[in-house]
């Protein structure tokens, strides 16, 4: 399939490029172009094939994840899975409530993610994390929204406590973690004083794993958690009787 078909035909029924390779390879899928057990093209030839960037068929297939149908395996790239066997998904967000119940989720897994960060990380892993904790500023700096980097820091920690598990799981619900983390960054840029809390938040999180600090990497992630949900319900206030910002 070229550019054309998937960047110009479907371009009637509105949605973003990700959201159009998702629907057909959501239909080849499905539609058993790609049997169950079968291991699909890589990135760069899905890109090639869809006229798209590596970036966007990234999105794609983690959506393709979050519905069941493919997973990631170590060695194997990516596989396709039975559509019928019992899966947990999580539909797309409809507003803050949903943000809310995304962020309540985190405060464990967060936590948890980085105290097991603090308790195994080595230097390099460290370094990631401050590397991506200061790409952050600088995407804010260049004027970019930061969603990306922000994203990149949290799977950075993932990474560093060394639970492949952890890390499939942030794969799992890139997508919604993306629409959240959309939304709250949006709240920050708006709000000097949330911006400054999360990048101190941010700040707290990193030192402590790069000390070695379990406990407090721990209290830093809940913190970070426990007060994004705090900055949403006041958004919510600021913005009552406007119109919602997904």
């Amino acid at each position: 399939m070229s550019e054309r078909s998937v960047g110009e035909a479907n371009k009637p029924a509105g949605g973003t490029l990700a959201d159009r390779v998702t629907a057909e390879l959501m239909r080849l899928v499905r539609g058993g172009a790609y049997p169950v057990n079968t291991r699909l093209p890589t990135e760069p030839q899905f890109a090639e094939q869809f006229g798209v960037s590596r970036t966007v068929v990234r999105e794609a297939i983690s959506r393709l994840k979050s519905e069941g149908l493919v997973e990631t395996r170590q060695g194997s790239g990516t596989i396709v899975l039975n559509p019928k066997r019992n899966t947990f998904r999580i539909d797309a967000l409809g507003g803050q409530i949903e943000a809310r119940a995304v962020q309540e989720v985190r405060c464990g897994l967060e936590s948890e993610m980085a105290a097991l960060a603090a308790a195994r990380c080595n230097d390099a892993q460290v370094a990631r994390i401050q590397r991506a904790l200061r790409r952050i500023d600088d995407a804010v700096a260049d004027g970019c929204d930061g969603v990306a980097e922000d994203m990149a820091f949290h799977a950075a920690i993932a990474d560093a406590a060394q639970n492949p598990l952890l890390t499939s799981l942030l794969e799992f619900i890139g997508h919604v973690l993306r629409d959240v983390i959309t939304i709250t960054r949006t709240h920050e840029a708006r709000r000097e004083d949330f911006f400054q809390q999360v990048k101190a938040e941010h700040a707290a999180i990193a030192d402590a794993i790069a000390r070695r600090d379990v406990e407090g990497a721990r209290r830093a992630a809940l913190q970070h958690m426990q007060t994004s949900i705090q900055r949403l319900t006041a958004a919510e206030s600021d913005d009552a009787g406007a119109a919602p910002l997904v």
